[in-house]
C-alpha cells in the first residue's frame, strides 16, 4: 500500500505523456468546433499527432539500446584480450636485463598505442548512444519549434483593435470577420498551443540527462513562453477596450 502511494506521487511530479496528449485531442475538438475551416484548426490536429508520436518517441528514447550496449561489452572484452596478448609479445626479462632496449621500447609503445586505440573505440561505442538519442531529440525540438511560429504566424493579424474601433480598411489590410468574443477565444486557442508545445518539448527533458537536451528544451520553452505573452497581450487589450467601449456607453 505505502509503495503504491509513493508510486503515485511519483507519477504525480512527472509529465503524463497520455494526459499531454488527451489535452491536445481536447483542444483540437474545442478548434475545430469553434473555427472549422480555419487554418489554426489544421494546426492543431497536426500538433495532436505530433503530440502522439512525440509521446512513443520519448517513451522509446528511454530504453537502453541494447544492441549498441552490447557491442560495447564486446569492445571490453576484446580491448581486454588485445592487452594481455600484446603483454604476451613483450619479453620483460630483457627489460629487466636492460638487453635491447629499442627493441623492448618499440613493443611498449606498440602495446601502449594498442591501449589508446582500444579505450578510444570503448569511449565512443559508450557515449554512440547518447549521442544518437540527442541528435533524434534535436530533431524533434526543431520541429516543435517550427510549430510555435507556425502557431505564432495564425495570430500575427489579429489585432483587438481593429476588431472594436472598426477603422477603414487598405486594399491590402486582412480581412477581419471575428467578433469580439471570436477574437478572444482564437487567441486563447493560440495561448494553449503554444503552452502545450512546450510540453512536448518537456517529455523530451524527462527522458534524458543530457545537458544539451536541457538547453534545447529551455529554448522551446523560452520562444513559447515569450510568443503566448504577446498573445496575452493582446487579450488584455482587448479586454481593456472592452471595457473602456462600455464605461463610453454608460456615461453616454
Amino acid at each position: 500500500m505505502a509503495r503504491s502511494l509513493a508510486a503515485r506521487r511519483a507519477q504525480g511530479r512527472v509529465l503524463n505523456p497520455a494526459l499531454v496528449v488527451a489535452t491536445f485531442d481536447k483542444l483540437h475538438a474545442r478548434v475545430n468546433e469553434r473555427f472549422p475551416t480555419s487554418g489554426l484548426a489544421q494546426v492543431c490536429a497536426d500538433l495532436a499527432l505530433v503530440a502522439r508520436e512525440t509521446a512513443g518517441r520519448a517513451r522509446r528514447l528511454s530504453r537502453p539500446y541494447i544492441g549498441l550496449r552490447l557491442l560495447a561489452a564486446l569492445t571490453v572484452v576484446a580491448a581486454i584480450a588485445g592487452q594481455i596478448y600484446a603483454a604476451r609479445l613483450v619479453d620483460w626479462s630483457l627489460i629487466g636485463r636492460k638487453v635491447d632496449a629499442p627493441g623492448a621500447a618499440e613493443g611498449l609503445q606498440a602495446a601502449v598505442n594498442l591501449a589508446i586505440l582500444a579505450f578510444g573505440a570503448l569511449w565512443f561505442l559508450i557515449t554512440a548512444e547518447q549521442r544518437l538519442k540527442r541528435r533524434r531529440i534535436l530533431n524533434a525540438l526543431f520541429e516543435l519549434r517550427s510549430f510555435a511560429h507556425v502557431i505564432d504566424m495564425h495570430q500575427l493579424t489579429k489585432d483587438p483593435t481593429i476588431i472594436l474601433a472598426d477603422g477603414p480598411a487598405t486594399a491590402s489590410s486582412p480581412a477581419r470577420r471575428m467578433s469580439e468574443f471570436e477574437l478572444s477565444r482564437y487567441l486563447d486557442y493560440c495561448a494553449e498551443m503554444l503552452a502545450l508545445t512546450a510540453k512536448l518539448a518537456a517529455l523530451y527533458a524527462n527522458q534524458s540527462h543530457d545537458e544539451v537536451v536541457f538547453a534545447a528544451v529551455n529554448e522551446v520553452e523560452n520562444l513559447t513562453s515569450n510568443l503566448g505573452r504577446k498573445i496575452w497581450q493582446k487579450i488584455m487589450i482587448l479586454s481593456q477596450l472592452k471595457e473602456a467601449a462600455a464605461e463610453d456607453g454608460v456615461s453616454d
